[in-house]
């Protein structure tokens, strides 16, 4: 399988007034494959924007280089720098960016009349283009009449109507309602499937990039942590960033003490699982609220109790105490427990990590602020 999108030792360097020189993209190596969706993942401040915006071209990157389908179109070394124009990529955005006194047909023309291509042609891609995005009908009404979804595929049609190989989307997604988000990602794949195109799919929104995308990048504080399979990604995270990126966790600090694994806050009931061996003496045990077993009368596990209870549509959320903490555990409907009932809680398949870096967290939070 072809790589379509190559980013080599990539770095983007920015200098701010009040907090100096900023690395915003830190020695990035990618391989996107072709047909592949692959999404940058991460919070605000981690990279990913900045580093759709060096593909597209909008950017030049401090160091390293770019490829798209085999050609280079960005390298620090060479002095090359080829302009978004001529990269053949399809772009949509978060602001939908449709021109406001363009009717539909005239905004998605738009690119093609730029081409100078002929005036049957387009007409002939325009209505295939408006065929696949449902707005057949639409052709002469303005934006400014039609609903947010109808407006964000307005700017897929315009898109797609140039065949690209390549389409970046940047949180385009984040400006409609839940559930026509969640309808929309049905539709970027069927456009994918029909096209063929390789997709670079921006996002924050966790869901939105396990439900669309083939392989994932998790990043923060311009830095890879991880790239893998959504899959993968959950279940196999490999820090403590990941894994509470992707999901809900649990997260429980604790001290490493004679072979036996402790909660903060109570040193007189252990809590038994397996010690890795380069286990410190305070770590954190972390795993999702959903694989804690909670059971009346099982006391292999863990001596505590209910703190709260709270029912949901789909599951019930109670709060138990561990040591001097409080640990969130998730059941079906039928596992039933009382307020202050006392109950045992086993972790079946934890994972472990260093403890909290105070330093890393200033680090997040300045970022975000950039």
């Amino acid at each position: 399988m072809a790589d379509y999108i190559v980013l080599r030792n990539v770095t983007k360097k920015f200098n701010t007034k009040t907090l100096g020189d900023i690395v915003a993209v830190d020695n990035f190596n990618i391989n996107v494959h072709e047909g592949e969706c692959f999404s940058f993942l991460g919070p605000s401040g981690c990279g990913k924007s900045t580093t759709l915006r060096m593909i597209a071209g909008f950017e030049d990157l401090t160091e390293g280089e770019i490829e798209l389908c085999g050609k280079l179109v960005s390298s620090s070394k060479k002095k090359l720098y080829v302009p978004p124009e001529d990269r053949g990529l399809g772009m949509v955005f978060q602001a939908f960016a449709v021109w406001p006194h363009m009717n539909v047909y005239e905004n998605v023309a738009f690119p093609l009349r730029i081409k100078k291509m002929n005036k049957t042609d387009i007409d002939k891609k325009v209505m295939e283009a408006l065929k696949h995005t449902s707005l057949t009908g639409l052709e002469k009404t303005f934006p400014g009449d039609l609903s947010g979804g109808q407006q964000q595929r307005i700017a897929l049609a315009r898109a797609i109507v140039t065949n690209p190989k390549v389409m970046l989307l940047d949180e385009p997604l984040s400006n409609l309602d839940p559930k026509l988000r969640e309808s929309m990602r049905f539709e970027i794949k069927a456009l994918q499937k029909k096209f063929n195109f390789t997709i670079i799919f921006v996002t924050h929104d966790q869901s939105e990039a396990m439900a669309i995308s083939d392989r994932m990048m998790v990043c923060d504080m311009g830095k890879i942590m991880q790239i893998d399979t959504p899959e993968n990604l959950y279940n196999k995270p490999v820090n403590r960033f990941v894994h509470n990126f992707l999901g809900e966790s649990t997260f429980i600090n604790v001290v490493v003490k004679d072979n036996k694994v402790y909660p903060k806050g109570n040193t007189n009931q252990a809590i038994k699982i397996a010690i890795p061996s380069d286990a410190s003496n305070e770590m954190v045990v972390a795993t999702r609220p959903n694989e804690i077993e909670i059971s009346k009368n099982d006391t292999d596990g863990y001596k505590t109790h209910i703190e709260s209870r709270t029912f949901l549509t789909d599951r019930i959320e109670y709060l138990v105490s561990v040591g001097n903490q409080l640990v969130k555990v998730q059941t079906p409907h039928r596992i039933k427990f009382d307020k202050n009932e006392e109950c045992y809680i086993k972790f079946v398949s934890p994972m472990w990590y260093p403890a909290d870096d105070e330093k890393e967290a200033m680090e997040r939070a300045k970022r975000q602020v950039i």
